[in-house]
């Protein structure tokens, strides 16, 4: 579904991502992890064009990501992208919020564009919310309700940006409950995060970041139990006391 091959990235002279080579195959749930400034981020958002990369490949359903020939606006709007902040429209009900992505980008009428995102937003439990802005909404409400969006334009993969990092900590769980019922759905997933407990509880694997390099690239039960690198034990040893 989604494949890196020597991804490089620079910003002027300082390099961010340096030979980055993975894959996700259909229905992995892939967790990236490392220390702040590691490159994470910048990797999870190179796969949808939303980073250029200057040196490598990243092909995403056999389509090329660093074609200049690729529609990116196309290519978007098949790989959904939950950002840190939420990043809903402040000035929009949750309802357009789920609904204008499907009518500018699918062309979908208003009426199913409105089926569809209020079906998801059950889902994520929210219904109730419908005729709210997103102001009147706690942190992980919005972050449900982005999840919602996303899904709402029928990806083939979900991209998650440490989808918790900005949420107080009583709000992480209701947040995770939702990506937890995705994976197990079979939904691919690449998600940026230092939830550790979500990485052992539906991970396939674990990719390790450092300094703009894939560290270790492996199963959880190889990285949780016998991480091969130095740099990964001791930040496991950090990150889980």
């Amino acid at each position: 579904m989604i494949e890196l091959k020597n991804v490089n990235k620079w910003y002027g002279n300082f390099q961010v991502l340096t030979n980055c080579t993975t894959q996700v195959a259909k229905g992995d749930v892939v967790v990236v992890c490392g220390p702040s400034g590691s490159g994470k981020s910048t990797l999870i958002k190179t796969v949808n064009g939303l980073e250029p990369f200057q040196k490598g490949e990243i092909i995403v359903d056999g389509i090329s990501v660093g074609d200049p020939k690729t529609n990116l606006s196309t290519l978007r709007a098949r790989i959904g992208m939950v950002f840190q902040n939420f990043e809903l429209f402040p000035h929009l009900s949750i309802r357009e919020n789920l609904t204008i992505g499907q009518i500018k980008v699918l062309g979908r009428s208003v009426e199913e564009a409105t089926a569809r995102g209020l079906k998801y937003l059950d889902r994520v439990g929210l219904i109730a919310q419908k005729d709210k802005f997103p102001g009147q909404l706690s942190g992980g409400q919005q972050q449900r309700v982005a999840i919602a969006r996303a899904l709402s334009m029928d990806p083939i993969a979900m991209l998650f940006d440490e989808p918790t990092s900005a949420l107080d900590p009583e709000m992480i769980n209701e947040v995770l409950d939702v990506m937890v019922g995705l994976a197990q759905d079979g939904m691919t997933m690449m998600v940026v995060t230092h939830e550790m407990g979500f990485a052992r509880k539906v991970a396939n694997r674990v990719i390790f970041m450092d300094q703009g390099l894939i560290v270790e690239d492996c199963t959880k039960d190889e990285f949780f139990g016998t991480p091969r690198s130095d740099r990964a034990r001791d930040f496991l040893a950090k990150i889980i006391h």
